[in-house]
């Protein structure tokens, strides 16, 4: 009797086994093409962790809104982009179920998606055990009162990824934070100035938790001529009116408007700083490593994010309001351009954060292997945890991409 028995693995299943290239199926939102044309951070990040997975040998599909391109294979099932629609459901359960429907046909074909990575929204997340793949999901949002219930409801049902520390802590209870992996930057592609011009920068949403009214205050009280820079959104024009206009002369405050290629790399490389005075616990900042990738240090309060970002005193300093803002003016000739550009390349550079990624994902496939994932990636970044950081099992996740540090500001 031949006692040999023959035994199959599927390529997925291989893939697993081995530890190599991946498929992987990205979501991006259905409402602005990838790479956008203009403003559209989310589809920024989308493009360039997409061009990196691949670089790194895995097999990627992005499913992204009409118009897109990408080294990735690109599937779009919405006819056109809607930027001026964006959350409008039936285009997002539109682009997520036709998502599904090529996972779920790849794995009855015998090929299957190793996992899937949503940055498109809500649909996804609230989906994600209809399709055949693990879902790995960022959160690209707060995490408050509005959202909070949806993600109860429905966080067990992916691997949740934060862009940082501080917004991972504000998990509702009961909700687990799997990994916190920020956002990234092509830092090569920002051009490096060594030394810069006397203006000072505020670039963002005309939303007054960003704060341009306070900018202008410290750029007054330091003496410094100050460019802003940003789009004005649908609810915002009265801000802009009322807190912004009455102070554009042209001269020392002067607004330009949504700038996009060279001439938003030339307002982010020449700054004397990137001015970050904001009011909330905003999930990241992109605006700030992008300012640091240029060599421009960034002097921000510490809310949210930023005092994850900015390094007190190394790539720029952590104030508390907009007369600390002023006086901080003073001390940016201690801080060094290649040491700012430098904290950006380690900690946020688009290969950085894709092999953060590739971690995550491998530890979703394979859960026995997510210990090992947390030590590697401790070694790298190391953090003391806190109260905070403990909650709910934050500080026991892969971190890619933060660092704190605070001190004295003035005298």
């Amino acid at each position: 009797m031949d006692s040999t028995h023959e035994y199959s693995l599927d390529p997925g299943e291989l893939r697993r086994l081995s530890g190599g290239a991946l498929k992987i199926a990205v979501v991006a939102p259905p409402w602005i093409p990838v790479p956008p044309a203009g403003y559209g951070g989310i589809e920024a990040v989308v493009d360039l962790l997409c061009e990196q997975l691949v670089r790194r040998g895995h097999k990627v599909t992005l499913f992204a809104a009409n118009g897109s391109h990408s080294i990735a294979t690109v599937r779009s099932f919405v006819e056109a982009p809607h930027p001026n629609e964006i959350g409008a459901s039936m285009y997002e359960s539109d682009h997520v179920a036709g998502a599904w429907a090529v996972v779920d046909a790849a794995a009855g074909a015998g090929d299957p998606f190793d996992v899937i990575h949503d940055h498109s929204g809500f649909t996804a997340l609230a989906m994600a055990d209809r399709v055949s793949a693990p879902v790995v999901h960022t959160v690209h949002g707060p995490f408050d009162a509005t959202t909070n219930p949806f993600y109860r409801r429905h966080g067990h049902k992916v691997t949740l990824v934060a862009l940082s520390r501080s917004q991972a802590v504000t998990a509702p209870s009961g909700v687990r934070v799997g990994a916190v992996v920020a956002n990234p930057v092509s830092v090569e592609r920002w051009p490096f100035v060594a030394v810069k011009q006397d203006y000072l920068l505020w670039m963002g949403r005309m939303d007054p938790t960003k704060g341009a009214h306070r900018a202008i205050l410290a750029a007054r009280l330091a003496g410094r001529p100050l460019v802003l820079a940003g789009p004005i959104q649908p609810g915002q024009e009265r801000y802009f009116q009322e807190q912004v206009v009455p102070h554009l002369d042209g001269t020392n405050a002067r607004y330009v408007g949504v700038v996009t290629g060279t001439v938003k790399e030339d307002l982010y490389a020449n700054a004397g700083a990137l001015l970050m005075p904001i009011r909330w616990a905003e999930p990241f900042g992109m605006v700030m490593v992008e300012a640091l990738a240029c060599g421009t240090p960034v002097i921000a309060f510490p809310e949210g994010a930023a005092a994850e970002i900015v390094i007190d005193g190394e790539n720029g300093l952590l104030v508390d309001d907009e007369q600390e803002m002023a006086r901080a003016v003073d001390q940016l000739e201690g801080i060094e351009p290649r040491i700012c550009r430098a904290s950006a390349a380690s900690r946020y550079d688009a290969a950085v954060i894709a092999a953060g990624y590739e971690r995550v994902y491998r530890s979703v496939i394979r859960p026995e292997d997510a210990i090992h994932l947390y030590r590697a990636t401790s070694r790298t970044h190391e953090h003391p945890e806190s109260e905070g950081a403990r909650h709910e099992g934050i500080g026991t996740q892969p971190t890619v991409g933060s660092a704190s540090g605070r001190r004295a500001v003035g005298p």
